[in-house]
């Protein structure tokens, strides 16, 4: 087995090793079990594939049970500058305030690139970062999602103003219902954590807050449902208009 780059990231799972094949990473080789090693898109590849005897050794590699037979190691994540996520008249930008948990991390990722998102927006500090967990998380889905890290989540959504863009705000208080406002044109969806929802200061940065509904005993949603459900209104508000009260 080849040397380990001491920049290598190891990502593991079929799905995030076949996504980082076809995303913009460079990824340097990829480690299987002879069986996987046999599957189609892996035979395909042009990436070096080197193979090990049994599971336990890619668990070890990789720090998970949950590899499926196959590492790769890969370049750190390319983070974008997130000046250019909002290019596009409709660009649709999903902020994240300090959501720390790395899978919710990833299962928000999978959404926003399902939904066709112009990329997600995340903070320096106190914030998931992408890492393996993240890839794994999101099924690959960030390997196509452009994602920014930004000093200062706030003068982000000013600056998104600023560029023509409609921020929203998720907040469980809030008095517009999801399916209410206008979301054609330039839209920033900002989405905060379980715990404490969206800090003050994020809150005054929006444009609008919107609340989804709930019916039942609980209190909240997981924001990777959440994010879910406004995601997908959106794209539907987008594609039927609805009919709207003036």
């Amino acid at each position: 087995m080849a040397a380990r780059s001491a920049a290598a990231v190891i990502l593991y799972g079929r799905n995030p090793v076949r996504e980082a094949l076809r995303g913009r990473r460079s990824v340097e080789q990829v480690i299987a079990t002879a069986r996987v090693a046999r599957e189609p898109w892996l035979e395909a590849s042009t990436v070096p594939v080197a193979l090990v005897a049994t599971d336990d050794e890619l668990g070890e590699l990789c720090g998970s049970g949950d590899h499926q037979g196959v590492c790769a190691r890969a370049e750190d994540y390319p983070y974008v500058d997130s000046a250019g996520l909002l290019d596009a008249d409709d660009a649709l930008v999903v902020c994240l305030d300090e959501i720390q948990d790395p899978r919710n991390l990833g299962a928000v990722c999978r959404v926003a690139e399902c939904v066709g998102a112009a990329g997600v927006v995340i903070g320096e500090r106190r914030s998931a970062a992408v890492t393996a967990v993240v890839c794994r998380a999101s099924a690959g889905a960030v390997e196509h999602l452009p994602i920014a890290r930004v000093r200062n989540v706030t003068e982000y959504l000013n600056h998104a103003k600023g560029a023509g863009a409609w921020v929203y705000g998720a907040h469980a208080e809030a008095t517009v219902a999801y399916d209410q406002p206008d979301y054609t044109g330039k839209v920033v969806l900002v989405l905060g954590s379980e715990g404490r929802g969206l800090r003050p200061r994020v809150v005054s940065a929006c444009d609008q807050l919107v609340a989804l509904p709930l019916r039942g005993q609980v209190g909240s949603l997981n924001v990777s449902a959440a994010a879910a459900a406004l995601l997908y209104g959106i794209l539907h508000s987008r594609e039927r208009p609805l009919d709207r009260a003036p």
